[in-house]
């Protein structure tokens, strides 16, 4: 049985103005270059980064769902998973920039790539992670974030890849888990992902005192945690 996970973001009318001038995933760095993104990160503990041929042993998984910030953190957190980069995928343009997509110039959405390994973790699990760390049937929309920049997709790379993924959106369905709700999810094909800015790299580890990342992203991690706590990594508990 999939357990009903309560993702529901809080309605925008119940923000403070203030709060929602600094909560949004690119009010806080649209209007800054990446130098000074960089200078105004904090120190935290650091991350052991695996090399490519590293990484290269490892399966790879793609998702969308709202502003990477948060999403990264929560796969970050998820044992299986040895890397997650930051990226743009879903559209059609070449080599997209956070200024293009943030801006919705862009037919791509903020995206991750899930480096993870097949032995502790299924790539079925993987989906229940995507689905049940995000409300997928709020359309272009992610909490306080909104644009198809912050749209739900859920990526395939194989024929039992794309299976997985919509046997899993049916079950949700069946067991009437959004309560009638119609889930807005992508089943797409990945065509290309595209890396992200390095200074998007870990921005929530990275970023602590970010408005956004206080008020948004690290609560949305909290609510994944409590919810998936046999998934988590022994140093996210």
């Amino acid at each position: 049985m999939i357990k009903k996970i309560n993702m529901r973001p809080i309605p925008l009318g119940l923000y403070a103005l203030t709060l929602l001038l600094t909560t949004s995933c690119q009010s806080n760095t649209q209007k800054k270059n990446k130098d000074q993104a960089v200078v105004e990160a904090v120190e935290a503990t650091p991350k052991t980064t695996l090399a490519p041929e590293q990484l290269s042993q490892y399966e790879k998984a793609y998702f969308a769902s709202g502003c990477f910030w948060c999403v990264e953190a929560i796969f970050e957190s998820v044992k299986g998973v040895k890397e997650v980069v930051s990226g743009y995928a879903g559209g059609e343009e070449e080599n997209p920039t956070y200024e293009m997509v943030s801006y919705g110039q862009t037919t791509h959405a903020e995206a991750v790539e899930v480096y993870y390994d097949p032995k502790t973790i299924s790539f079925t699990a993987l989906v229940q992670v995507f689905f049940g760390s995000h409300d997928p049937t709020t359309l272009n929309r992610q909490g306080p974030d909104r644009g198809t920049q912050y749209r739900s997709i859920a990526f395939y790379q194989t024929e039992k890849e794309k299976q997985i993924i919509e046997g899993y959106m049916q079950a949700l369905k069946d067991q009437n888990v959004y309560e009638g709700e119609p889930i807005t999810t992508e089943v797409k094909p990945l065509d290309i992902f595209y890396k992200a800015e390095e200074y998007h790299q870990d921005y929530e580890r990275k970023n602590p005192n970010n408005s956004y990342i206080r008020n948004v992203s690290i609560p949305r991690l909290n609510r994944f945690k409590q919810n998936f706590q046999d998934y988590l990594k022994e140093e996210s508990h």
